[in-house]
């Protein structure tokens, strides 16, 4: 495995700095945001799809500091019920798509989006039990009509453009936020389809995430490192279905954290060994918030942590004591 970062926590220095900053850290790839919520930073794919001498100095950057572009991630919401704000993230997906294929990069990283509970909706509606009924008539709404026929498009689409994995970010607030729905989707448009594994957003619905690494097994494309902390006070009064901000850490059920400060190295050592079981074996991306951490803190604790854990040499053909 490598360890990479997803280099958005510092969009306010320039690619050439950020890759300083990591390649003096250590770390051996970088997760490029490229649009949707990671935003444009440190790569606008419509410059660098229209200038050849920019895209070339793009790629000259990481040659540099020899660091490997790990993906492009682009999340947003491109079946938002709003159709410009849908379009805006579908372009930006697309962008990324092509400049994928330009880079020679297979791998772009996105969120499945929500609709509306209905045509005439104009905000998402997550839907998160199933009765009274109308929330099962959403359901199907959503995924049978908007979700799985958009992502039966949108994948031929980057098939197309040798992108060969979509992988989802399994988040709620969107239709694909476990394991089960990461593998209906998949089952409904191919192989294309897998899953940023983030085991930030599992810990707090209650899934444990090397039950879900295995129940994922061939289906996991990328990795973000980042941990969770259940507040086991604030839960035990509130559950774990929290809006309160993100700032307001002291009454929240839970909050993310770097590695390390959710879940300690035995954690996290076991997860990193079973991703290999797996079958993955390609870069845990370091993505960080942490809100009682700046960003320098935060990153240079967790490029620590992981070092200590991360598997680093291929996995052994045979056992030399068998």
């Amino acid at each position: 495995m490598k360890l990479g970062v997803l280099t958005n926590l510092f969009g306010n220095l320039s690619l050439e700095q950020v890759l300083t900053k990591l390649e003096a850290m250590g770390v051996e790839a970088a997760e490029i945001g490229c649009g949707g919520y990671p935003g444009k930073a440190h790569c606008d794919p419509k410059v660098l799809l229209s200038d050849p001498a920019a895209l070339e100095e793009f790629r000259a950057t990481f040659r540099r500091h020899n660091m490997e572009i790990s993906n492009l991630s682009v999340h947003g919401n491109a079946v938002h019920p709003d159709k410009k704000i849908a379009k805006a993230f579908h372009d930006d997906f697309t962008d990324a798509v092509l400049l994928a294929e330009k880079l020679g990069i297979d791998t772009v990283v996105t969120f499945s989006g929500c609709p509306g509970g209905s045509p005439a909706d104009k905000t998402p509606n997550w839907v998160t039990c199933p009765w009274p009924d109308d929330f099962l008539a959403i359901l199907d709404y959503q995924w049978n009509q908007v979700l799985i026929p958009y992502w039966k498009e949108t994948a031929a689409f980057a098939k197309a453009h040798g992108v060969t994995k979509i992988a989802f970010e399994m988040h709620p607030g969107f239709c694909v936020y476990n394991p089960e729905t990461l593998l209906r989707l998949r089952k409904e448009v191919g192989d294309i389809i897998g899953a940023n594994f983030d085991p930030s957003h599992l810990i707090w619905q209650g899934i444990d995430p090397v039950a879900a690494i295995r129940a994922l097994e061939g289906a996991i494309y990328h990795f973000h490192a980042k941990d969770t902390k259940i507040d086991r006070y604030n839960t035990a009064r509130f559950g774990v279905l929290d809006t309160k901000h993100y700032g307001d850490e002291i009454h929240r059920s839970w909050v993310f954290r770097s590695v390390g400060y959710g879940n300690g190295l035995d954690y996290w050592r076991d997860m990193i060994s079973n991703l290999r079981l797996v079958g993955y074996d390609k870069v845990m991306s370091i993505e960080h918030e942490d809100s009682l951490m700046t960003p320098d803190e935060g990153l240079a604790k967790a490029v620590a942590f992981l070092k200590q854990s991360i598997i680093k040499d291929p996995k052994p053909t045979t056992m030399s004591w068998a």
